[in-house]
């Protein structure tokens, strides 16, 4: 099949996750694609790359470069409005990875009514805020990349925490579990904080008005065992995830992709998350993480896995068995039986 797939967010293309970081539903589009070309299709991906290339397959192609006049399946990304991004389609596929909520705007409504894809859908919750009203809808399954899935568990004494939230998404609460619960307790450990943001403003950035109380409080924790840390492209974020005794996943209740909880679990790396979005999916409850419900649990268990060798080595192998045949290739195959 000719398979086109279309997006229109930041520049990016089929190298990008190994070389800088990148985020998670960009690296999830460039997988996808890769892995339906390695299924023996003919994949063009057009965004905002800036010139055309061929990477492992795929044609990557600026969004103002030349369409092919007819395509067997078109995908388009998260937004409905690309669903008319090739006139003469067999078969359009909407594939969303925010809130199902996002559905019910009118544009999009009218889109889905003109159209009738395929609702390509990142995570059951995304079924909680909109009404199909009859569309088709498949849910893709769950997928990391092979550095991930390749990297071998391996958490560094003095063991440390790792959170990958947006600082805005929980991260002054996960301060004050730290220093008023875990850090006391455990005070060898360290807490390791990736996020651009607060690496920015380690360097002397300026940040935005609303995020400066919590920065200042995460660079004035150092001596709490506070680490901030930037992140990396894959290889990078996959020792990371190694190395760490248990990935702190606050969650947000719009984060439908969770795609870091993913990756840090197909690393085993145990979790401690907050029943947010998609977050409980992508773990198995008292298994591979400890999905909690309030901050003693959180802060209890957060501490358990930071010093508790033994136990973390159980949700370690768990974890990464989870995810050990999550495979991009696994989630296209699926994928291939809806389009075909």
């Amino acid at each position: 099949m000719h398979i086109t797939l279309v997006d229109q967010s930041i520049p990016f293309d089929g190298l990008s996750a190994a070389t800088r970081p990148l985020g998670g539903a960009e690296k999830a589009f460039a997988a996808l694609a890769v892995a339906l070309a390695r299924r023996g299709h003919t994949v063009r991906a057009f965004n905002a790359t800036p010139y055309g290339t061929d990477i492992d397959g795929v044609r990557w192609d600026p969004l103002d470069a030349r369409k092919p006049p007819r395509t067997d399946v078109l995908i388009a990304f998260r937004q409905p409005a690309l669903l008319d991004f090739i006139r003469l389609a067999d078969r359009r596929v909407l594939w969303i990875t925010g809130p199902g909520r996002l559905l019910e705007r009118a544009p999009a409504r009218a889109a889905l009514d003109s159209f009738a894809p395929l609702l390509l859908l990142t995570s059951e919750a995304q079924t909680a805020g909109f009404e199909r009203r009859g569309r088709t809808a498949g849910l893709l399954p769950p997928a990391v990349a092979e550095s991930y899935r390749s990297a071998e568990p391996s958490p560094v004494q003095p063991p440390y925490a790792i959170v990958t939230a947006h600082p805005a998404h929980g991260l002054d609460g996960i301060l004050d579990l730290w220093q008023s619960r875990i850090h006391p307790a455990a005070p060898q450990a360290e807490l390791v904080l990736c996020s651009t943001i607060l690496a920015r403003a380690e360097a002397g950035d300026e940040a935005e008005g609303a995020l400066r109380p919590v920065i200042d409080r995460a660079l004035a924790a150092r001596d709490q065992g506070v680490r901030i840390v930037r992140p990396q492209a894959d290889p990078g974020m996959a020792a990371l995830f190694a190395g760490a005794s248990v990935h702190l996943h606050p969650g947000h209740a719009d984060d439908m992709g969770c795609f870091t909880l993913m990756e840090s679990q197909a690393c085993g790396c145990p979790a401690v998350v907050r029943p947010l979005g998609a977050a409980g999916e992508r773990v198995a409850n008292g298994v591979s993480a400890y999905v909690v419900p309030d901050d003693d649990s959180f802060a209890n268990l957060a501490l358990l896995l930071l010093t508790d060798r033994a136990l973390q080595g159980v949700l370690s192998r768990e974890a990464k068995g989870l995810y050990r045949t999550r495979s991009w290739d696994n989630a296209a195959m699926v994928l291939e039986g809806w389009i075909s």
